[in-house]
């Protein structure tokens, strides 16, 4: 199985994001501070750890779910677990 590439886990991280958040996609740039937005706290980021982590059938270390803070982070702790997964 081919591993998403960044861009196709951004694709996806971005609708579950919306999803969970209500905030349209054009307001959710890859380098947007996510924790800053109106309506984005601790519990939707964990709602959207969660959908994220059965999305992809991961497990992501809270260490790195907590130092996420932009879209961008998400992706790059996404394709961190999925390469950890491979190996």
């Amino acid at each position: 199985m081919t591993a998403p590439t960044s861009e196709q886990i951004l694709s996806t991280v971005t609708e579950i994001a919306v999803a969970e958040t209500a905030i349209p996609a054009t307001e959710l740039r890859p380098d947007v501070d996510l924790r800053g937005m109106a309506g984005v706290d601790s519990v939707r980021v964990l709602r959207m750890v969660a959908r994220i982590e059965r999305a992809y059938d991961i497990e992501l270390e809270d260490s790195d779910v907590f130092g996420m803070s932009t879209l961008a982070d998400v992706v790059t702790v996404v394709d961190k677990a999925l390469r950890a997964e491979a190996a």
